[in-house]
This record gives structure tokens, sequence and C-alpha cells, in this order.
């Protein structure tokens, strides 16, 4: 019978996830995810064989956990179609805001790796695309709730419109990182709700 780890895997996962996050796949040393983990190399890489391994596990944590955040505002029948966008939206916005550091922030996961890594990387390639479809099935879901409920305009296309949210969302990602305050941010997913309000 093997020994018993003597850490917490998932706050390792978490921790590493953390690192990947603020440098990137290619920016993050052995030497930082050790520090991050406070696991020497040979713990860190007898438990997640490599670092693409961990890579993968932290970017499945976040993915899960984010996704699964925002599923649940897009899921909630006790909204009505328009305003589970907006929640989501207001969700986004806030998010983003915490995750900014001085000067430039670490952005979006999965936006961040979707630029970086994902083209060069098949596997990762793929749990982005799943990740995507899934949300955009949530979005494109909301919208005809919404115009079911008259909350949303009959005449906006289903599935262009949840492009068209996600096309938002990371685009306040992208600007909270570049600096853009949250009244900016706020304007923004603002003026994404008016577009489809009837």
């Amino acid at each position: 019978m093997g020994r018993p780890r003597g850490f917490d895997e998932e706050r390792v996962i978490e921790a590493a996830r953390d690192a990947f996050w603020a440098k990137g796949f290619d920016g993050t040393s052995t030497a930082d995810l050790c520090e991050a983990t406070g696991l020497n190399r040979s713990s860190l890489y007898n438990t997640f064989r490599s670092k693409e391994h961990l890579f993968h596990r932290a970017l499945a944590h976040y993915i899960t956990t984010m996704t699964g955040r925002q599923m649940a505002l897009l899921d909630d029948a006790d909204r009505d179609g328009l305003e589970r966008i907006r929640a989501l939206l207001e969700q986004i916005v806030d998010d983003a805001t915490r995750v900014r550091a001085p000067g430039s922030g670490s952005g979006c996961f999965v936006v961040n790796t979707t630029t970086s890594v994902a083209s060069r990387d098949p596997e990762i390639a793929r749990v982005l695309a799943a990740d995507l479809d899934r949300r955009l099935t949530g979005l494109r879901l909301a919208v005809m709730a919404g115009q079911a409920d008259g909350s949303v305009r009959p005449d906006r296309d289903p599935e262009a419109s949840a492009w068209y949210v996600t096309s938002v969302i990371s685009g306040i990602r992208v600007a909270a990182q570049s600096g853009a305050e949250r009244p900016a941010l706020e304007a923004v997913a603002a003026t994404a709700v008016e577009s489809l309000r009837p």
C-alpha cells in the first residue's frame, strides 16, 4: 500500500492555476510552481507527471468553477431571459475587476490560454472548444427564453446573439486587463443588455 500524500491535491491545483493564470504556461517555471504550491520538484512531478499535465488539470479546474457559476445564472428559471444575461454580465464585470492586479491584470485564464496555447496543443483546444460550446448553448437558450417571455427582442437571432454576448464578455475581460475602470466596464455590459431589450 502506497504512502498517503501529505497535501491537499485540490489546493495544489488551485495554487498552480493561479501561477499559470498570472504568468501563462510558457512564463511559469517549475520553480514558480514549487513556490506557489509549496511542493518540491519530485513531489510535484510524482503526482502530476509533467508541467503540461498540471496545466491541463489547472485549466479544467478553472473551467469547471467559472463556467459552472455562469451556467447557474443562465439556467435560473426564476429570472426572465434578459435578466439572466444581465446577471451574467454583472458577474463578468465583478470578476474582471477583482482579478486585475495593479498595472496589468491576469485577465481571463480561458482567454489567455486561447490566444497563447490552444493553437499548439490539440487537447487544450478541444477542452476550450467544448467549454465555448457549453457557454454558447446557455446563452442561446437564455435568449430564446427571453423571446418567449418578452424580455428579449423577437428579431434577434439566438445563435448570433449568443456569439455577440460572448464577444462582449471577452471584450470586457481584455478591456479590464488593459486598464478600463469599473464604470466603463459596466457601461459596456449595459449597452449589450439594451441591445437585446425590446
